[in-house]
C-alpha cells in the first residue's frame, strides 16, 4: 500500500519534524525548508515540480503563496494544512471547488500577542540605537557613547490600523509610555476607535482618529498593523514618507508590500526620516543581495535601519501550531472531521 505523501513547507528552523515522527508509519514525509516564490516564473515551475506528487501540503503561515495557478497542477492533492487561523496566500475558494479541505490552527499564545511584543522591541531598539551601539561597542575602534536616544514619553505614536494588534501596541504606548496615540485607516472612525479603547479598559479618546496627512505629519513613530490587500498595497508611499518628520521612526511588523519599497529606499538613502525598523519585506526570505542587507545605514546622512527576519510571530507558539496540525492530520487519517476548517 502506498502511503500518503506529506510536504512540509518553509520550516526554516527545523521545528516541525519532532511533531510528526509518530506518524511516519502512516505517511511519507518530506521537508522543503527553502521557499520558492511563484511570482517568479522559473520558481513557479520549480514549485509545481516540487509539489506535483504530494497528497498533503503543510504551509507555515503565508511564506509560500498557493494560488490556483500552482494548485491546479497538483493532481494528487487531497488536503491542505496551515498554521494560523487564516492564510490569505492560499486560494481557498479554488480548493473548495475541488472539494479539498483547508484546515488551520486555533491556538494563540498567552497574554500580549507575540507580534505586539516584537513591535515594541523594534520601536525601543531603533529609538535607543540598541543594535548600532552594540555593533560599535564590539568594533575594533572600541567606540563608547554615540548619539542620544529618543525619549518616547509624551511623543506621538501613529497606528496605521487599529485592529487587535494595533490596539494592543497603542495601549502599551498610552499606559506605559504616556504617549499620545493617533490612528488612521481607510474606514476608521472616532466612534469605532472609542469602542476599541473602552473594550481594552481605556477611556474614550485615548486613540485619536485623524486624517491621513495630519497623521503622517504628526507622528513621531509610525507602526503598521494593516491587512494586506490590493487596495492597501503601498498604503505608505512616497507622499506619506514626505509628510513624515525627519526625526520620525517607521516600524513595520505587518506585511512588507504595505510600504512602497522603492519610495522607502529613496527616503532612507537621503535620510528623510530618522530610522526604520522592518520585520517584513516585499520578497521573503530577503534575498542575499538585497540592498537592505548591504546598505551603509546610519552613515553619511542615511537613515538608521534595523532588520529582523519576519519573527514577529516567531516564538515558542510555533511548536504549539505544529502540534495542533499533527492532531488534525491524525483525524484526517482516521477519517474523522477536521477542526478549524478554512473552507
Amino acid at each position: 500500500m502506498t502511503l500518503p505523501k506529506l510536504a512540509i513547507l518553509d520550516d526554516y528552523q527545523g521545528i516541525a519534524a519532532a511533531h510528526f515522527t509518530h506518524l511516519q508509519h502512516q505517511l511519507s514525509i518530506s521537508h522543503f525548508p527553502n521557499t520558492l516564490d511563484p511570482r517568479d516564473a522559473t520558481q513557479q515551475t520549480q514549485l509545481i515540480a516540487r509539489l506535483h506528487d504530494f497528497d498533503i501540503l503543510l504551509a507555515m503561515r503565508e511564506r509560500t503563496p498557493l494560488s490556483k495557478s500552482t494548485l491546479s497542477h497538483l493532481p494528487n492533492l487531497k488536503l491542505v494544512l496551515t498554521t494560523g487561523t487564516r492564510n490569505r496566500a492560499i486560494d481557498t475558494a479554488y480548493l473548495a471547488e475541488r472539494g479539498i479541505p483547508v484546515a488551520g490552527t486555533e491556538t494563540r499564545g498567552p497574554g500580549v500577542h507575540s507580534t505586539v511584543q516584537h513591535t515594541w522591541a523594534l520601536i525601543l531598539s531603533v529609538a535607543r540605537h540598541i543594535s548600532r551601539d552594540d555593533a560599535r561597542l564590539r568594533s575594533e575602534e572600541g567606540y563608547w557613547q554615540g548619539s542620544l536616544g529618543m525619549n518616547l514619553s509624551r511623543r506621538t505614536l501613529g497606528l496605521v490600523g487599529l485592529g487587535k494588534l494595533g490596539a494592543q501596541v497603542g495601549k502599551i504606548a498610552a499606559v506605559a509610555f504616556e504617549m499620545d496615540v493617533i490612528a488612521w485607516s481607510a474606514n476608521l472612525t472616532q466612534e469605532k476607535a472609542d469602542e476599541v479603547a473602552v473594550g481594552m479598559g481605556l477611556e474614550r479618546g485615548v486613540f485619536r482618529v485623524v486624517d491621513k496627512e495630519t497623521f503622517f505629519k504628526s507622528a513621531d513613530v509610525v507602526s503598521l498593523h494593516y491587512v494586506l490587500s490590493e487596495r492597501s498595497r503601498g498604503v505608505v508611499g512616497r507622499q506619506e514618507l514626505e509628510w513624515m518628520k525627519d526625526t520620525a521612526l517607521l516600524v513595520n511588523t505587518s506585511r512588507g508590500p504595505l510600504i512602497d519599497e522603492g519610495a522607502l529606499l529613496e527616503c532612507v538613502e537621503r535620510g528623510g526620516i530618522a530610522g526604520v525598523a522592518l520585520d517584513v519585506f516585499e520578497t521573503e526570505p530577503l534575498p542575499s543581495d538585497s540592498v537592505w542587507r548591504s546598505g551603509k545605514w546610519g552613515k553619511d546622512g542615511r537613515s538608521e535601519v534595523l532588520l529582523t527576519p519576519h519573527m514577529g510571530y516567531g516564538d515558542e507558539q510555533i511548536h504549539g501550531w505544529y502540534e495542533e496540525v499533527a492532531r488534525n492530520l491524525e483525524r484526517w487519517l482516521r477519517g474523522e472531521e477536521l477542526k478549524t476548517l478554512l473552507t
